[in-house]
């Protein structure tokens, strides 16, 4: 008996459930999850390995968060950090635990982006940042009073390095256009991009469904 199978033009979306740094192999073991967060485990984890990848979309906030213990350079524990985990609403959907917060860790961003090598950004949160007047990034780690030129086995060992960004204090939620975005603003997700050479594809600044900016 033979049998034909006829080919259909198929689209399919996978998304992640955790955090790149979650990952069981490159995560900050061993505060890490059972399984493989990165976006290579999408194929090998649902069974698709034969389905042909055209994009991957990295995630990731303006500023930096993280659940539960384990190393966390950037984090505030400060009236600043108290702001972003209030405005921001950084709290477990489903357990209410509360996120940790602090600034933007450029250096984690481009190791996220080495390991799973996404197509573009999705910038979240940029409103969070609305009315920090300085607001920093973290360039460079620090170990032992020295600058690491490469990624450090052990996080909870580095220290920040931070460049300091101009805020915007411009209120962002209304803004539905790039164009009509704050120059500042452009400027800090335009260091984003070159940092972690990858560019920002959306943007979102607020909550609402149309609270979203195409780039």
């Amino acid at each position: 008996m033979d049998f034909f199978y006829r080919a259909r033009k198929k689209r399919f979306l996978f998304e992640g459930a955790q955090g790149t740094f979650l990952d069981i192999d490159f995560g900050t073991y061993p505060f890490v999850t059972s399984s493989s967060t990165v976006s290579n485990n999408a194929l090998l984890g649902s069974g698709f390995s034969f389905v042909k990848i055209d994009e991957i979309i990295g995630v990731a906030k303006a500023y930096t968060t993280r659940v539960g213990e384990g190393p966390f350079p950037t984090e505030l524990r400060n009236e600043i950090g108290s702001y972003f985990q209030a405005k921001g609403k950084e709290f477990g959907a489903t357990t209410g635990r509360p996120r940790r917060c602090g600034w933007l860790d450029l250096v984690l961003l481009k190791r996220a982006k080495l390991l799973n090598n996404p197509t573009s950004i999705i910038l979240t949160k940029l409103d969070v940042l609305d009315q920090i007047e300085e607001i920093r990034v973290c360039t460079r780690y620090r170990e032992d009073g020295k600058l690491l030129r490469t990624f450090p086995f052990n996080l909870s060992k580095v220290k920040p390095c931070y460049e300091k960004v101009k805020g915007w204090q411009e209120n962002t939620e209304k803004v539905r256009s790039y164009r009509n975005l704050a120059a500042k603003a452009k400027k800090y997700i335009e260091k984003i991009e070159n940092f972690v050479e990858c560019p920002v594809s959306y943007i979102s600044v607020g909550q609402k469904r149309e609270a979203i900016i195409k780039k």
